[in-house]
C-alpha cells in the first residue's frame, strides 16, 4: 500500500486525489494532509481519511479546527507544509498548493526523497533548473499530473530522448477561443471562470482564459522533458479529447486521449508504472464526431507570447512572470483591472527586470517576489 502526503487537499486536485483513495483503498493510505483555510472541507476529510498530521495556513484555521474538536497533531504555515512533504511515513507526495508559495514545500519532498507527483506547476515554471538538480542529487522522481504533461509523460514510455522531434501542448482555448467577437476589454470575472471543460480553481481558470496557463506550461515541459523551446508548441483542441502529442523524427507522433478529467492523470502519477481499472470513462469512439485543431492568436492571447520571450531571457525571467501574473489575476478577480490588462501589466513588468542570481531557492523567490510587488505598483499607478 502506498502512503501519501496531500499538499492543497481541499484544492480541485486535492479532492480528486482523494476521490482516487476513497475509491482505491486497498493502495493507497493518506498520511498527511495541507490545506488553506478551508477548514469545514479538511474537517471532513480529517474524519474521513484520519490523517496523522494536518497543516493549515493561520492560526485562525487551526483554531477553527481546534474548535471542531479536531485531535490530530496540528501545524501552521508555510514551516507546516514542509513539515507534510517530509512525513516520515509517506511514499508520495501529491504538491497541489496553488501559486508560488507550494515551492519550498515540493523542493522539502525532493530532498526527502519522495515521489513528487506534480500539480503545482509554479515550481518548474519559477525554479525548474533548480528542481531538476535537486531531483537528480537526492536520486528521487518527479512525475507529473497536469492532464498536459502527464499526457506527454505517457506518451514517451519506451521512446529514446533523441527520437523526440517536437511536443504539441492542447488547450482548450478557455472560455473565449470560441467567441472571436467578443471584446476581450469588456469580459467581467463571471464569464472568464466558465470554463467550457474543466472543473478548476478560480486563478488557474482565469489562467486559461487569457492562455497563460499554457504559457506556464511550456516553461514547465522545457524543464520537465529537456526540451528546447523551439521543440515545444501549442494547439488548440476545444474538445480536449487529446491531451497532448509528441512528434517524433521519423514523422510519426504518439498521443494520449481521454475524456476530461483530472482522476486520470492523478490516478497514473500515484500507480506508476500500473494503471487503476474503471478510473474514468472511457472515450465513446462511435459517438465522437470530430477533432478540431489550430493555432492559438497571438494578439488575442499576448499571454503566450510572454511566456516564450520569459524563456528565453533568463532563467528568473519565469519567475517574474509568474509573480506578476499571479498579482495582475489576483486584482482581475477584485474588479480592479480588465482582463486584457493582465497581459498587459505582466508585459511592462518583463520589460523592467533585469537578470538575477539563481544560486538558490531563495534567489528564484526574490525574483518571483519582485514580480509580485512590481505589478501591484503598476496596478495601484493605473488605477490612480
Amino acid at each position: 500500500m502506498k502512503k501519501i502526503s496531500i499538499l492543497g487537499s481541499t484544492g480541485s486536485i486535492g479532492q480528486s486525489t482523494l476521490s482516487i483513495v476513497r475509491d482505491y483503498p486497498d493502495q493507497f493510505n493518506v498520511v498527511a494532509l495541507c490545506a488553506g483555510q478551508n477548514t469545514d472541507v479538511l474537517f471532513e476529510q480529517i474524519k474521513e481519511f484520519t490523517p496523522e498530521v494536518v497543516s493549515v495556513q493561520t492560526e485562525e484555521a487551526r483554531n477553527a479546527l481546534l474548535n471542531k474538536g479536531v485531535t490530530v497533531d496540528i501545524l501552521v504555515g508555510e514551516n507546516g507544509a514542509c513539515e507534510i512533504a517530509a512525513h516520515a511515513k509517506a511514499d508520495a507526495v501529491v504538491c497541489a498548493i496553488v501559486g508560488s508559495s507550494g515551492l519550498r514545500p515540493t523542493l522539502r519532498a525532493i530532498e526527502h526523497q519522495k515521489e513528487v507527483l506534480l500539480a503545482n506547476k509554479e515550481s518548474m515554471v519559477v525554479s525548474g533548473a533548480l528542481m531538476n538538480q535537486k531531483i537528480k542529487e537526492h536520486q528521487t522522481v518527479l512525475r507529473p499530473i497536469d492532464s498536459e504533461h502527464s499526457a506527454i509523460f505517457q506518451s514517451i514510455q519506451g521512446t529514446r530522448h533523441q527520437d523526440i522531434r517536437k511536443i504539441y501542448l492542447t488547450a482548450s482555448g478557455g472560455p473565449f477561443f470560441l467567441q472571436p467577437e467578443l471584446d476581450l476589454q469588456t469580459v467581467t470575472k463571471e464569464q472568464a471562470l466558465k470554463h467550457p471543460n474543466w472543473n478548476m480553481g478560480p486563478k488557474i481558470t482565469i489562467d486559461s482564459a487569457t492562455m497563460m496557463n499554457k504559457g506556464l506550461e511550456v516553461i514547465e515541459a522545457k524543464w520537465l522533458f529537456d526540451l528546447q523551446a523551439a521543440q515545444i508548441e501549442i494547439v488548440i483542441h476545444p474538445q480536449s479529447i487529446i491531451h497532448s502529442i509528441v512528434e517524433l523524427i521519423d514523422g510519426s507522433s504518439l498521443c494520449q486521449m481521454g475524456v476530461p478529467h483530472m482522476r486520470a492523470p492523478i490516478a497514473y502519477a500515484l500507480s506508476y508504472p500500473n494503471r487503476l481499472e474503471n478510473v474514468i470513462e472511457p472515450v465513446n469512439f462511435l459517438e465522437l464526431t470530430k477533432l478540431d485543431f489550430s493555432k492559438p492568436d497571438p494578439k488575442r492571447f499576448p499571454s503566450i507570447t510572454l511566456a516564450y520571450a520569459a524563456l528565453e531571457s533568463g532563467p528568473t525571467y519565469p519567475a517574474v512572470l509568474n509573480g506578476a501574473n499571479e498579482e495582475t489575476v489576483a486584482a482581475f478577480l477584485k474588479d480592479l483591472i480588465r482582463f486584457t490588462d493582465i497581459a498587459l501589466i505582466n508585459d511592462q513588468v518583463l520589460q523592467q527586470y533585469q537578470e538575477t542570481a539563481t544560486s538558490s531557492i531563495d534567489d528564484y523567490l526574490h525574483a518571483d517576489a519582485w514580480g509580485r510587488a512590481k505589478a501591484k505598483e503598476v496596478i495601484e499607478k493605473k488605477r490612480k
